[in-house]
């Protein structure tokens, strides 16, 4: 049974429930989103990949979103959790302002779904035309892996981000923009507003600072408008799902390294038991699933009792069902 507890404040639940994402201010330091923007640096040349074939566009040519310069697309870069010069990737995982939203939103139990990666902008470059919706913003259809749900005051996300914001997001910026309370939607939203050609009083860019970070369902409609500021746009993005939910595939593909199966070897290293715990593959609470405390400091093991775990293994001739 869902645990009816609250982990936040009554108005960050109000808020969220409205709108479909929260700004969550000042969750890291200046000091650390210079490390954090160093570290991009350092790596940006050996592993930034541009979106400039045509293909891997995230904006029709011409269209509102499209930014004014299309030589240039949005530079990904991936790698995050691999690099030491800084903890600050890692940290996201189980950070102690955030792990209280983390339970809120998707439960205790929950876990990283996709790799995170760096999201980043020049002047001039396309942003990211309206996606997601827990009523798909584009086909109308039924999103259940995206769904956002709240029924008998639990909140839940089938899938979560969590946007580590690197630079500043003034107003006029551009960058993430949302479609506040369009998690709660019905209907598919017309082209024209999806591709920013109309309606574009209905987008909100919200106005952000270095070390915020901006927590929002993917079931709520979102992208990122054209990028207007002189320096680069950066945010680290991470998804994530309650303890039983499952989008990505990443953490099976290959390899078994113990906590999580298949996530690359290397992020592993300089990991904390409570970020390791972060990363283990979908499956319930009570099968012995490691629970990070309210504050992330500490783990927690839930469990069904041993008499039955033994009647199982008799049963079935495996630890588990």
């Amino acid at each position: 049974m869902a645990s009816t507890q609250h982990f936040i404040s009554d108005t960050e639940r109000y808020l969220f429930d409205l709108n479909g994402y929260i700004v969550i201010k000042n969750v890291f330091s200046k000091e650390e989103i210079k490390k954090a923007n160093d570290a991009i640096d350092a790596h940006f040349e050996e592993v930034a990949k541009e979106r400039l074939n045509p293909s891997i566009r995230n904006t029709l040519p011409n269209s509102g979103m499209a930014g004014s310069d299309p030589s240039r697309g949005r530079i990904d870069v991936g790698h995050i959790l691999s690099w030491r010069e800084t903890d600050l990737f890692k940290a996201v995982l189980d950070h102690p302002k955030l792990v209280p939203f983390y339970h809120e939103f998707l439960g205790e139990g929950y876990r990283m779904d996709h790799m995170p990666f760096v999201i980043a902008q020049n002047k001039g470059s396309e942003g990211f035309s309206l996606h997601g919706g827990t009523i798909d913003v584009s086909s109308g259809a039924y999103n259940h892996f995206l769904a956002y749900s709240c029924q008998q005051g639990i909140i839940r996300n089938s899938l979560m981000a969590a946007s580590v914001v690197l630079a500043d997001q003034p107003a006029g910026a551009g960058g993430y923009c949302v479609v506040r309370g369009s998690h709660k939607s019905n209907f598919k939203a017309p082209a024209e507003m999806i591709n920013g050609d109309n309606y574009r009083e209905f987008v909100y860019q919200p106005e952000t600072e270095a070390g915020d970070v901006v927590m929002f369902s993917e079931g709520t409609v979102h992208g990122a408008l054209p990028w207007e500021m002189d320096y680069q746009r950066r945010v680290a993005l991470y998804r994530f799902a309650p303890a039983t939910c499952c989008y990505g595939r990443s953490y099976m593909e290959e390899g078994d390294v113990g906590m999580g199966k298949g996530w690359p070897a290397e992020m592993y290293e300089g990991m904390t038991d409570t970020q390791k715990a972060v990363l283990l593959p979908p499956y319930a609470t009570r099968l012995d699933r490691v629970l990070l405390d309210d504050d992330g400091a500490g783990t927690s093991v839930s469990s069904r009792s041993e008499a039955k775990k033994a009647f199982d293994k008799e049963v079935f001739g495996s630890r588990y069902f």
